[in-house]
């Protein structure tokens, strides 16, 4: 694991333990407790908010939502127990094939 994921693993793990042993008052254990729907919602919020920081052009707005975009994917990722390793793998089986290659493939 290269520093990049370390963060990104650190924060999975903790998400899966407030998943695993819900606290009153963690904000992820509450997102657990309210389900996929409103794990879902957040993602689309943020990613709604991603798109419009970068509309604007302000770095840091781009960095803060973007880095809140992430976060709740993992949330969502650690949902459904699936560790960000599967998805690097899955960028990893892309890597140096076309995106319209790789998508006519899909099909």
């Amino acid at each position: 694991m290269n520093n990049n994921d370390d963060i990104l693993q650190a924060i999975y793990q903790v998400i899966l333990d407030r998943k695993n042993h819900p606290a009153e008052n963690s904000y992820t254990a509450s997102l657990m407790r309210k389900g996929i729907d409103k794990i879902l919602k957040k993602v689309g919020e943020e990613a709604t908010e991603v798109v419009i920081a970068a509309k604007g052009g302000k770095r840091d707005e781009i960095v803060c939502e973007t880095a809140d975009l992430v976060f709740h994917l993992l949330v969502m990722l650690g949902f459904h127990d699936i560790p960000p390793e599967d998805v690097y793998d899955e960028l990893r089986r892309r890597f140096g094939t076309s995106g319209i290659e790789e998508k006519a493939s899909r099909s």
